[in-house]
């Protein structure tokens, strides 16, 4: 009895959620990096003002087109050279972390919103109004992202603020509909029924009852929409339709560079590889988060 007494203080206390979170997300070792590199940018981005040799807007009209310091008339001056009037390429990729990061984080924020309400209203209630949302989100993803993304850029007129606003309405069809089926999933438990007997009224039942049960696969979706909408704000702009010059943004910067590819390829290469980098390490890192949150992927 002593010994059963005994072995069963020797062992180590259950790990808490976060520890048990961080064990299966450290086991897919792509969303470990793609995490860190997220921190790297969200550090570049807080302190761009800091980190940035020069400002995104000064032209060196004596260095026009100067290649990267390490080839042949490069210079410690500008690490990754200059664009076509002479302003710094590594100084206007810190600046553009802090605009794409932000995009995403507006996009996100406005996109999870409305797709939490109308997800959870249509899902609780049923009827005419969820065949109608549902039906509005079906129609909205049969159109093509960009070109529905596009076109209400052209009705609003180009603009950065447009353009998120753009964006938000395209990716909002994913979180209306996942919400929804968690909601449709989550309300025939018994808790929600013994929440209804007790009296819940139906904004406490879709509030306080349901939504937290719902949120699991909406962060991971939230994880995946940051480098949608990185992609998307960049492709707006590379197309003219979404931060306008002078402005530091990766897509506009694309755009701005294209007709010196052949001659001075480090003023394309160099915002396409961050847009590349960004993305992939959003999408490993929802890919990890899925992982580690899903009760179905765990050993």
């Amino acid at each position: 009895m002593s010994e059963t007494i005994a072995a069963s203080s020797n062992q180590a206390p259950p790990d808490t959620p976060l520890k048990e979170f961080w064990k299966y997300f450290s086991e897919n070792r792509g969303a470990v990096m793609g995490l860190y590199f997220i921190v790297f940018a969200v550090i570049l981005a807080v302190f761009a003002d800091f980190l940035a040799p020069h400002s995104p807007f000064h032209q060196y009209r004596d260095a026009i087109l100067q290649p990267p310091c390490w080839l042949d008339g490069g210079s410690l001056k500008f690490l990754l050279g200059t664009d076509d009037v002479g302003r710094c390429i590594l100084s206007r990729l810190i600046h553009g972390a802090r605009l794409s990061l932000f995009v995403g984080c507006i996009v996100v924020t406005l996109s999870l919103a409305a797709g939490i309400i109308l997800g959870l209203t249509s899902g609780y209630f049923g009827g005419y109004y969820e065949a109608f949302i549902m039906r509005l989100m079906d129609i909205m993803l049969a159109l093509p992202s960009l070109l529905l993304a596009m076109a209400i850029v052209a009705i609003l007129g180009p603009s950065l603020r447009n353009a998120i606003l753009a964006i938000a309405i395209v990716v909002l069809p994913h979180y209306v509909r996942l919400t929804r089926a968690s909601v449709m999933s989550e309300k025939t438990k018994d808790y929600v029924t013994a929440s209804r007997v007790c009296g819940a009224g139906p904004l406490r039942m879709m509030f306080i009852v349901l939504l937290p049960n719902c949120m699991a696969p909406l962060i991971v979706q939230a994880t995946l929409g940051f480098s949608t909408a990185i992609l998307d704000a960049a492709a707006l702009g590379f197309l003219g339709m979404g931060a306008q010059p002078p402005t530091p943004e990766w897509g506009a910067m694309l755009a701005n560079a294209l007709q010196f590819i052949q001659r001075a390829w480090w003023v394309v290469t160099f915002p396409g590889v961050t847009i590349l980098l960004t993305v992939l390490a959003f999408n490993l890192a929802g890919d990890g988060l899925r992982d580690a949150m899903d009760p179905k992927m765990k050993r």
